[in-house]
């Protein structure tokens, strides 16, 4: 499969095209003001992930306004919402399988930084992200060490 790995430097910059060029997001996320959102790949040593990896968006009314792609949850603790999942459910959730608001109410996806109720208000924002984030071509059989 040709894509970028994940997770990547390169994935993380596609992903924030791919928001930006998503109208519904942009509708969705308008009312969004409340900072930035780090997702963290857990470190699973089985798989080769021997410390977190993660992506923070800088979003805010509707856009992206950039991207980082950081290593360990300290890098990502910047960020005012973290959350931290598997590669698996992370995989999941790009996928579509995984709903990332039911995710969290599960437990699979856990907020370890951030408001929960702020999050459920935005519920299509957040389903709007996935969609963006099934466009970018991805590879899931290769990571960046």
């Amino acid at each position: 499969m040709s894509g970028h790995p994940f997770p990547s430097e390169a994935w993380t910059g596609a992903y924030a095209d791919a928001v930006n060029g998503n109208p519904k997001y942009r509708e969705a996320g308008k009312a969004w003001t409340h900072g930035s959102v780090a997702m963290v790949i857990a470190a699973d040593p089985d798989r080769g992930l021997n410390v977190e990896k993660g992506m923070i968006l800088d979003v805010n009314e509707g856009q992206c306004r950039g991207t980082e792609y950081v290593t360990g949850r300290e890098a990502a603790s910047v960020a005012d919402f973290v959350i931290v999942a598997t590669y698996d459910d992370w995989r999941s959730v790009i996928g579509g399988e995984i709903d990332p608001i039911k995710g969290m109410m599960q437990g699979r996806l856990k907020l370890t930084k951030g408001h929960l109720p702020t999050m459920l208000r935005f519920v299509e924002s957040s389903r709007q992200l996935v969609v963006s984030a099934s466009l970018v071509p991805t590879d899931f059989s290769r990571m960046e060490p």
